[in-house]
């Protein structure tokens, strides 16, 4: 892992898919996350058998990155991925997966990333959404995304809701945000009771009215 007072300002991030599942999010970053990232594709299309004895012929021998981030749908590639980051100490995020190794974070989805040390620049920009309101007439007249999903669906979503009251725009905004986002609806999180869509609608109304009443308070 690179050291902290480095990777605030600049990462090298590898990214690995199958049948483009990161595609959404490789462009929410490289969109939103300005020059501070570059980003490596490994995309891994083969055909596979229920269960890969080792996946790790299928992975690179050698990784060179300050992040991993895994849209892989096979779990044992995912799973050997996750060990060889853990092994080499490179910072993993792998959303929804159950992995257990240390330098991998799991999180229900990315756009519900708790901010972590170890993530450097893209920790700052993107995961759980943080936001800054400006307030007029009980009307929202600005909002300024400090952090949000990689995806974009964030910045995307604060967009529609300039000029709603603020009774209303948190659940507006977190139904424009299920509009934009690309997670699989047809998932089912039992821990959270919600898929994935759901999740990233209900956090972004949360973060919303926090950035409200903040704001009321002062």
């Amino acid at each position: 892992a690179i050291p902290l007072e480095m990777d605030r300002l600049f990462m090298k991030i590898l990214v690995f898919q199958q049948n483009q599942k990161g595609e959404t999010k490789i462009a929410g970053i490289r969109k939103y996350g300005g020059n501070r990232f570059h980003i490596d594709i490994i995309s891994i299309d083969d055909d596979f058998p229920p269960v890969i004895d080792d996946a790790r012929q299928f992975l690179p021998k050698k990784i060179e990155a300050d992040l991993v981030l895994d849209f892989l749908q096979h779990p044992d590639l995912s799973y050997d991925l996750a060990q060889i980051c853990s092994e080499l100490e490179i910072p993993l995020v792998a959303s929804g997966k159950k992995h257990h190794h240390t330098q991998v974070i799991t999180p229900p989805t990315w756009c519900g990333l708790s901010r972590q040390d170890c993530l450097g620049a893209y920790g700052d920009q993107f995961g759980a959404p943080e936001l800054d309101v400006e307030i007029s007439g009980g009307k929202i007249q600005k909002i300024l995304v400090k952090r949000g999903a990689p995806c974009g669906a964030t910045w995307e979503a604060a967009s529609r809701i300039i000029g709603r009251d603020i009774t209303e725009a948190p659940t507006r905004f977190g139904l424009e945000v299920q509009f934009f986002c690309s997670a699989d609806p047809a998932g089912w999180d039992p821990i959270y009771g919600k898929s994935p869509v759901h999740f990233a609608g209900h956090i972004h109304d949360a973060a919303l009215k926090k950035a409200i009443n903040k704001k009321q308070t002062r």
